[in-house]
């Protein structure tokens, strides 16, 4: 269908019958400082506006609002599998009936769509540092069968000119995987801080899970810098969320 919604279509190589679609902060009803598209019901929107945009987003790609599995997401590792899990706390679900949409919301925090060449299974994870750090994406690989068949994108994330962070998030990464220190580098603004690169954090432990390097795509986002196009909590404060779909034809 003809897309009026300035959405973001995944470029990736997924299986024809899978469909992805993210949404950008424009083409909705919501007030300022939520204009216009914001998807968040958590955020002190009307909620009325929340589900007008709500319905709009269903009706952009083509689904029921119903088949959105929102989940309430508390920067955990928890992974719950849909349409049972929706409404519960966790950071990622998993679908494997046709015509049931992962949805995640996001306004600095990455958003990571997969699927399989050979499983009919998607999935979609929230991961801010502290559930990115404590598993979430390895928690949500370990629903597919074979993670070298898994394909994934990441999603408009904080960039990293412009993820501050403090010495114990870059220790936490650290203690699991050496290689995270080249995903780091030292703050000009602030000793003992560093520059974040999330898109690199995730590349890593995607990798190490199993997934080929090469099946892992996106990235290159910033949603701090672009105000045009994303929400960002870290540039804003009160602000709007995006939504990250994937599901299955």
């Amino acid at each position: 269908m003809p897309v009026s919604l300035p959405l973001i279509i995944p470029d990736w190589p997924a299986p024809a019958n899978v469909r992805a679609a993210i949404s950008t902060r424009e083409g909705g009803l919501s007030l300022a400082p939520y204009d216009s598209l914001n998807l968040g019901g958590h955020v002190n929107d009307a909620p009325a506006a929340v589900a007008a945009n709500r319905e709009r987003l269903a009706g952009e790609v083509g689904l029921p609002v119903d088949a959105l599995g929102w989940i309430n997401q508390v920067h955990s590792d928890r992974v719950v599998a849909l349409p049972g899990g929706a409404g519960k706390q966790a950071d990622a679900s998993v679908a494997h009936e046709r015509y049931r949409a992962c949805a995640i919301l996001t306004a600095d925090c990455l958003p990571v769509l997969f699927c399989s060449s050979s499983e009919s299974i998607v999935a979609a994870a929230h991961a801010g540092w502290r559930g990115l750090a404590a598993g979430v994406l390895e928690n949500t690989l370990a629903t597919f069968s074979n993670p070298s068949t898994v394909m994934v994108w990441l999603g408009p994330a904080i960039g990293p000119d412009a993820f501050e962070v403090g010495s114990e998030v870059r220790e936490a990464f650290l203690g699991r995987h050496r290689e995270a220190g080249q995903a780091f580098k030292p703050s000009p603004k602030r000793e003992n801080h560093y520059l974040a690169d999330i898109y690199e954090l995730a590349r890593i432990r995607i990798a190490a899970a199993g997934v080929h390097p090469e099946n892992i795509h996106g990235g290159g986002f910033c949603t701090v810098s672009d105000g045009a196009r994303f929400f960002s909590y870290r540039r804003d404060g009160e602000t709007g969320r995006m939504a990250s779909l994937i599901w299955m034809e």
